[in-house]
């Protein structure tokens, strides 16, 4: 049996070399100054990749990508249930087209309804119906007995994994 191999960023994994590793071992020889920042970057991707998928899998009994159920859990946590599309994109961190695209398909399933402001006509409404906020309940459920899709990690490591992105946000501008 061959031995675990260890890799440069954490553990051992068992008879599979960590690709990212092994690309953070290529850059040290090449470009020793950028190895670390390659590496962070693509374990950031991969860590997405994953979390992603977990995701969606726990959703999918909900017929609700991530994208959609942020978008009704957004709805749901307003007073009225009722928000302006554009701040929707602000507050979802996406452009707006991808805001119209979601919204257009929660509203073909009857869990948001869609219309201008009684206020200002040029600006469109996404409002929660019942069926909405009661599929958004059931799903935030699965998602939080999922652990989010890293249950296996200690609350306290996923705060230092907040803290750190944190940092990654405000280095590109994301933030203030």
């Amino acid at each position: 049996m061959r031995e675990p191999v260890k890799t440069a960023y954490g553990g051992a994994v068992p008879h599979t070399p960590d690709p990212i590793s092994e690309a953070h071992r290529q850059w040290s020889l090449r470009w020793p100054d950028h190895a670390d920042h390659m590496a962070a970057v693509t374990s950031v991707m991969r860590a997405q990749q994953l979390l992603l998928s977990r995701i969606e899998a726990v959703l999918k009994p909900y017929a609700l990508t991530f994208a959609a159920y942020e978008a009704l859990r957004l709805l749901a946590f307003t007073r009225t249930g009722t928000l302006p599309m554009g701040k929707m994109g602000t507050r979802l961190m996406v452009h707006p087209a991808s805001v119209t695209n979601v919204i257009g398909r929660l509203e073909q399933r009857g869990l948001v309804g869609r219309g201008p402001s009684p206020d200002d006509r040029r600006v469109v409404l996404a409002t929660i119906t019942q069926a909405g906020r009661d599929l958004a309940e059931e799903a935030t459920l699965a998602l939080n007995e999922s652990g989010f899709g890293i249950a296996g990690l200690p609350a306290g490591q996923a705060a230092e994994i907040t803290t750190a992105l944190r940092a990654v946000r405000v280095s590109a501008g994301d933030l203030d």
